[in-house]
């Protein structure tokens, strides 16, 4: 049995009605599933300490060489070397009342870029909470406001809490895009990400080999056969409801 076969027996059973039993006043539920094969699964760390589905790896690879130019995010995709990972179209939203889907096209693109600075101390963390963050936090403000301008159906910026709720030194910005193509036109070109570039690498050239800050991210780009989205009871700027009218 496929590993999406294993999901899809998980889900029936025990994800399905956490939205469509969703009856409580003022309280919003949502589902976003995505699924994808390794070939449309990239994922790149400063530092050996995994996080999200690297969890799962059994280790890590060599440093790699698609890295550090425009594009190289594209050129670790393995379907890049076969497909464009072009869309075509534009998500629905489908249903009525209070009870909505969201059916998507191919190619939807989802980055969860992080970052982890409870290993930073002195001058590190003065420069990380003083310098980077509040850039990162404008151009995540950017992207959850004004960001369908620009190809950006929907973004989150998280704080990761522990087990009684407690904030983490950790976050990440969770980003739906329509293509892999309008995220790679923000990060080389759009001021919001070049103030958060900018700030980060000034950074890194800082603290050189003895970083202490912790960056990843995972980037997917899904066929729709490998996407769900259900909505119930939540308001219309909810991740991809705000597509609704495109």
């Amino acid at each position: 049995m496929a590993r999406s076969d294993d999901f899809d027996v998980w889900f029936t059973r025990h994800g399905a009605g956490w939205t469509a039993g969703s009856t409580a006043e003022n309280i919003g539920a949502f589902t976003e599933i995505v699924r994808p094969t390794p070939e449309r699964f990239e994922t790149l760390f400063t530092s050996g300490v995994p996080e999200g589905v690297a969890n799962l790896a059994l280790g890590f690879s060599d440093l790699v060489q698609e890295h550090a130019y425009w594009g190289s995010a594209r050129d670790r995709f393995p379907v890049s070397q076969t497909e464009s990972m072009t869309p075509v179209g534009n998500p629905k939203v489908v249903g009525h009342g209070a009870h909505l889907r969201v059916i998507p096209h191919d190619n939807v693109c989802l980055i969860r870029s992080g970052q982890d600075w409870s290993a930073t101390e002195g001058e590190q963390r003065r420069m990380y909470l003083g310098d980077v963050e509040p850039v990162l936090h404008a151009g995540m403000d950017y992207l959850r406001d004004d960001g369908l301008e620009i190809g950006c159906y929907a973004n989150r910026y998280m704080t990761m809490v522990d087990g009684d709720g407690r904030p983490l030194e950790k976050s990440y910005g969770m980003s739906w895009w329509r293509s892999l193509a309008e995220l790679e036109r923000w990060a080389e070109s759009h001021p919001t990400h070049l103030a958060i570039f900018g700030a980060a690498m000034n950074y890194l050239r800082k603290a050189g080999t003895a970083a202490q800050l912790r960056l990843y991210h995972e980037v997917t780009v899904a066929a729709a056969s490998e996407q769900y989205f259900e909505y119930c009871s939540c308001h219309s700027k909810t991740g991809m409801l705000r597509t609704a009218g495109l």
